[in-house]
């Protein structure tokens, strides 16, 4: 597979966490792993470290500077918002054609796998009149959906899932995230997921890195 686009069930997921973590563990295999972030809101120009492009770029080894965040995520916002909100205070309008524009580019270098990653839920707003599903529909990419174990995590899994099959955009895999400080437990989340999406590769992943090489080969980005 050559760019998988990851998306989530809701914000605070964890999609920046598991794509870091893919990251690390495909450039461990020797593959040259490349990570997109194309829209990215509550971004500090001004102290960028911490940031979730920060973060991918210190999974792929790379510095944090002018020229690798906007390689990496070209189009940033200051307020913590959905995307099209924290574009519209600075004056500016951000469209669907404008991601794909970004994201098409990047995917037409075929140097080992690109991960995409999405801003939000798979319903989030992502460009004026589009949601990140919309983006995946268009792009016409495999998909990987995280969510958490917090309460409530089914429902908003089970929902997600019901968009995205209703778009024609099945995710390939589910990454189950353990949720900091829940009292879901990371079994039981999995077994109901077993048994309302059956069918579905659903990977536990813990906060550690021990859990990303089933979660590679469950979509396919390494064997």
């Amino acid at each position: 597979m050559s760019a998988l686009f990851i998306t989530a069930t809701g914000t605070d997921c964890g999609k920046t966490f598991v794509t870091a973590g893919l990251l690390r563990h495909l450039r461990a295999l020797g593959l040259p792993a490349r990570a997109l972030k194309p829209v990215v809101s509550g971004f500090d120009e001004a102290a960028p470290g911490g940031s979730d492009p920060a973060e991918l770029l210190a999974a792929m080894g790379e510095p944090v500077t002018a020229q690798t965040l906007a390689k990496i995520a070209p189009l940033r916002f200051k307020a913590p918002l959905a995307a099209t909100m924290a574009a519209r205070l600075e004056g500016r309008s951000l469209t669907l054609a404008d991601i794909l524009r970004v994201c098409e580019a990047v995917m037409a270098d075929p140097r080992g796998p690109l991960l995409i990653e999405g801003a939000g839920g798979v319903m989030s707003p992502f460009a004026e009149g589009a949601t990140c599903l919309d983006a995946i529909k268009a792009l016409g990419l495999p998909s990987l959906l995280v969510t958490g174990t917090y309460l409530g995590a089914i429902s908003h899994t089970l929902t997600a899932l019901v968009a995205m099959r209703a778009a024609g955009c099945s995710p390939i895999a589910i990454a189950v995230n353990e949720s900091l400080g829940s009292n879901v437990s990371l079994a039981d989340t999995m077994a109901e997921l077993a048994a309302f999406a059956p069918g579905v590769a659903a990977v536990a992943i813990r906060r550690n890195e021990r859990d990303f090489a089933a979660l590679a080969q469950a979509c396919g980005l390494a064997t």
